[in-house]
């Protein structure tokens, strides 16, 4: 199936009222997590579905106590255009990634936390390499 990149476009709106704004955030809710076998199989995610959705509600429940109507558009302005961006493949796959700290294959801790430790690091590292090469 080819997809056009207009073809997920949403025009952008806001909401009359807080029932037209519940209908839209659930109407997204609902594209993201019927997206989610695509989402694997388009960016090779290596957990499963439930994984992803189990993500999915958490962003979305990140933002569940949003008491501003202006808010809550400006939020669903974002999420169609990163709905649009990840559904015509044009993330990477470390951009999906990033969504997963927990379950990442790099971990959390792949660079240092100051200047200070990884320059020791570094040095540390750079000083067995020349031990092993003399």
């Amino acid at each position: 199936m080819l997809l056009t990149p207009t073809q997920l476009a949403v025009t952008t709106r806001t909401s009359a009222n807080w029932n037209e704004a519940k209908r839209r955030v659930i109407h997204s809710y609902r594209e993201w997590i019927r997206a989610a076998p695509k989402i694997q199989s388009m960016y090779s995610v290596p957990f499963p579905v439930s994984t992803i959705r189990t993500r999915m509600r958490q962003e979305f429940e990140r933002h569940r106590y949003v008491n501003k109507l202006p808010v809550v558009d400006m939020l669903l302005i974002q999420n169609n255009a990163e709905y649009q961006e990840t559904m015509n493949f044009w993330k990477q796959t470390n951009h999906v990634m990033s969504y997963f700290p927990e379950e990442n294959f790099r971990g959390a801790d792949r660079l240092p936390n100051n200047f200070m430790k990884g320059f020791l690091e570094a040095s540390f590292y750079l000083g067995a390499l020349d031990a092993r090469g003399s």
